[in-house]
């Protein structure tokens, strides 16, 4: 049977941050979370937009427990002073969804030199969660939910020598591969130190096949006559790319270290199920440096 929102358990008493959560997928996943019963932070980079997005939320959800908090996943002094007003406002934090991302943009970097896909991506989300983790650990059920992408096959490769692209000529696919693999590889290596540690958390990471939301407007012709009712066709819609996620972070059949995505063709599209990662994101060596360059490059470490 179709796992679908309704599949969602009541999720009164818990509380969920959603990066990313104004529009797309982190908006449905928000969404759907607070109309369970969640009290969930929208953490954004527009907080007028995200406040215009908890106030459609609170339409559809009477009573809804919505709040914002400015959150640029382009700035690690951002990041630090969100994750330190998110860590002392919330002692208890059940869901960690790490939703917010770009894609293709032109090549340009973070406020801290990064490459964009890869700083935002990868580094941003890195430090949120290394920040709020204390948080999480003594929650029973508690989870953080990592958005990867079934790009993290393409052209993907975790090039140590030249994270930033400045020896190379710019590959807008390739750097977001290579985001979207770091990604991937951040939620298995989490799980792997959760679990040795013994945590009531785990980690667990989605995808949402091929998703027509705002995060594709970088793609050439993506603003051209006609685009969007094929991509209305052929890609899944942000309702329905936000169900991995969604299953990922409340199934209670859900297991540590698992990657949820649709189940059509290339997992493109579809409802969500066990989704298959490329042999090179299981790669323990590499998740192994990708994590301590990641803690090199943001200056936060993990209790696990």
């Amino acid at each position: 049977m179709a796992w679908t929102e309704k599949d969602v358990p009541d999720q009164s008493g818990r509380l969920a941050i959603v990066t990313g959560s104004n529009t797309g997928l982190g908006y449905d996943t928000a969404r759907v979370l607070a109309g369970r019963g969640a009290q969930v932070v929208m953490a954004v980079r527009d907080t007028a937009k995200g406040e215009a997005a908890a106030a459609r939320i609170r339409q559809l959800t009477p009573g809804a427990t919505v709040s914002v908090q400015k959150l640029d996943l382009g700035s690690l002094a951002s990041v630090r002073e969100a994750g330190a007003a998110m860590a002392a406002a919330y002692p208890r934090v059940d869901l960690l969804i790490n939703n917010a991302g770009v894609m293709y943009p032109p090549k340009s970097t973070t406020a801290d030199g990064f490459e964009l896909q890869f700083g935002t991506n990868h580094l941003g989300h890195f430090a949120l969660t290394g920040l709020l983790l204390p948080n999480l650990l003594e929650v029973d059920r508690s989870r953080v939910v990592v958005v990867a992408s079934i790009a993290h096959n393409i052209k993907a490769k975790i090039d140590f020598d030249d994270l930033t692209w400045e020896k190379r000529k710019y590959d807008r696919v390739a750097a977001y591969g290579q985001s979207k693999l770091a990604n991937l590889m951040f939620a298995f290596d989490l799980q792997r130190r959760l679990a040795a540690a013994n945590a009531k958390t785990i980690a667990v990471a989605a995808h949402p096949g091929v998703a027509a939301t705002e995060l594709v407007r970088h793609i050439p012709g993506a603003s051209l006559p006609g685009v969007n009712w094929i991509s209305g066709k052929l890609l899944n819609t942000a309702e329905m790319g936000a169900l991995p996620t969604l299953r990922a972070a409340t199934d209670p059949a859900v297991k540590g270290g698992q990657y949820w995505g649709p189940d059509g063709f290339r997992e493109m599209r579809g409802y969500p199920v066990l989704a298959t990662s490329s042999k090179q994101a299981r790669d323990v060596a590499v998740q192994e440096r990708l994590w301590k360059v990641s803690e090199e490059l943001t200056g936060v470490t993990f209790p696990v």
